[in-house]
């Protein structure tokens, strides 16, 4: 509790992610991942082998993007920054253990991006972002990876309207998380996409409790790879169920 709350304390971050829960939210995924590094050790190297290879044949390699950086354990980051002339790590929060991270090389950047597309929308400054990803469609970049955040972008914008008991508009999961495909979909470089699909929690029986569908009822298209995430085990959430996920990952996103 001590950690987490220095890191609240002392993470720079927009008024706007703090009040409406991405930083919260960071925080108390660092510290799920160090308490589970155990059970994600198989996603994540499968994650990062998936990154290496989407990237291994391009004949131009001069920045890469990496979206929903997080906490950088699912990205090989050592390998971009040797690979690319410039690297770019886009999230809501940059906790101090990817910031000293990202410092050990000259030429990875930290940037705040909403890839959700509705963070002034939320805070009365304006209607929602079409495209957010439209910053990213540069000549310059030659790589972009969306990394495990395609099922995170509606998450706290449907927490908004809950906390404040309201209805939010129809489909609006459905839509953040259709517009960020789209988004990809009309970036003219290589795209790796790795996402979560499916919840599911089972008992230490091996009997099925629940399925969840992470991505509002949108259904990708045959996967390069696929894997089980165990993002819960046994006594995470509760003493005998565990949460486990379906990953996908598409090394040349075409949907």
């Amino acid at each position: 509790m001590l950690i987490e709350g220095l890191h609240y304390l002392t993470t720079p971050v927009p008024r706007a992610q703090r009040t409406l829960g991405y930083l919260r939210e960071s925080v108390l995924l660092m510290s799920r991942s160090r308490r589970c590094r155990a059970a994600w050790a198989d996603h994540l190297d499968a994650a990062r082998s998936a990154i290496r290879q989407s990237c291994a044949d391009l004949d131009r390699r001069r920045t890469a993007v990496v979206l929903g950086s997080g906490l950088l354990d699912d990205v090989p980051l050592a390998h971009l920054a040797q690979c690319f002339e410039r690297v770019i790590l886009v999230d809501m929060v940059h906790l101090w253990p990817a910031r000293w991270a990202a410092h050990r090389y000259a030429n990875v950047a930290l940037q705040v991006s909403d890839l959700s597309g509705c963070v002034k929308w939320l805070r009365g400054e304006g209607e929602r972002c079409a495209d957010p990803l439209s910053v990213f469609d540069r000549r310059d970049i030659d790589f972009v990876v969306s990394a495990n955040c395609l099922s995170q972008l509606p998450i706290l914008p449907l927490d908004w309207f809950e906390s404040r008991n309201r209805p939010p508009p129809d489909e609006l999961g459905h839509s953040i998380v259709a517009g960020h495909l789209e988004g990809l979909s009309r970036l003219q470089t290589r795209v790796c996409l790795i996402a979560d699909t499916e919840q599911v929690t089972d008992n230490r029986e091996g009997q099925l409790v629940e399925r969840s569908d992470l991505l509002h009822g949108i259904v990708l298209p045959e996967p390069d790879r696929s894997w089980i995430w165990e993002i819960a085990p046994f006594g995470e959430v509760e003493r005998h169920r565990r949460e486990r996920h379906r990953v996908q990952a598409h090394l040349d996103w075409r949907p």
